[in-house]
């Protein structure tokens, strides 16, 4: 696997390589969404409507116990355009509200056949922000074969950048400008593939993509929902970006609601 931090002389000639094209084409980035090539090779669910008849729904709280270490501030002064604000911004890896757990991925890992095989019902790209030198939101899930768009809403260069798995996904965009958004289709699952940018080494986010429609990133007070499941037993996983995957099987019945809760401490 290569690294996701390249050294300082193939960063240089990235860029330079960017703008060359930029200046080349005319073309202003910020004027449309540009389409990336798409990450991964797999298809999309077939179309196989649910019975609204059989569906309910899940819910639950992610819980922190014990004390959570103490979110480590970040030293942004290399770039001025990133301390415009002049307010101290923190790292993202430990959000917790009152015992409960933000930015978890929550997600269907086995279930039954309707829930396996059902199509993808939104088709509105999720946005993974670029704000004040930070992703924002620091995690975000889609389903297999939709879209994020990365937007740059600084006033400084980007870089979007994940180091390519053993199945060939990579991910190397170049936002030279505030305003830029790419859009780039994900057609293999994952689970916490982080996202960094080479020119601000303290930024990290992180992306996950569902076989299955059925997923949730837990809000900041540790909360997730997914409704219109199909009726069955399933394996619900939820994954932190720290702590790693926990697995419980839980029943959904139709027209009922189950709670669900995981639990997750440092060792």
């Amino acid at each position: 696997m290569k690294q996701i931090r390249k050294g300082i002389a193939s960063r240089k000639l990235t860029v330079a390589l960017s703008l060359v094209l930029i200046l080349a084409t005319g073309c202003k980035p910020s004027d449309a969404i540009r389409q990336a090539p798409i990450v991964g090779n797999g298809s999309r669910a077939a179309d196989n409507p649910l019975d609204d008849a059989t569906l309910g729904s899940l819910t639950g709280t992610i819980h922190f116990t014990g004390i959570p270490p103490a979110r480590r501030k970040l030293d942004m002064r290399q770039d001025p355009n990133c301390t415009k604000s002049g307010e101290d911004a923190y790292s993202d890896q430990y959000v917790v509200h009152e015992g409960r757990l933000a930015n978890v991925y929550v997600y269907v890992k086995q279930g039954p056949p309707a829930a396996l095989a059902a199509p993808l019902t939104n088709q509105q790209p999720v946005i993974m922000d670029q704000v004040g030198c930070n992703y924002t939101p620091h995690v975000v899930a889609i389903m297999r074969g939709s879209t994020i768009d990365f937007r740059n809403s600084d006033a400084t260069m980007h870089n979007v950048h994940s180091a390519p798995a053993s199945d060939g996904r990579s991910l190397n965009l170049t936002q030279t400008q505030k305003g830029q958004v790419d859009g780039v289709q994900f057609k293999q699952s994952a689970a916490m593939m982080p996202v960094r940018c080479e020119l601000h080494p303290w930024m990290l986010g992180y992306v996950n993509v569902s076989e299955t429609p059925f997923f949730a990133v837990t809000d900041a007070e540790g909360h997730f929902e997914i409704e219109d499941l199909p009726a069955g037993t399933y394996v619900l996983a939820a994954v932190h970006e720290k702590m790693g995957e926990q697995t419980m099987t839980v029943t959904i019945k139709p027209h009922q609601t189950e709670k669900t809760d995981f639990s997750f401490a440092t060792k």
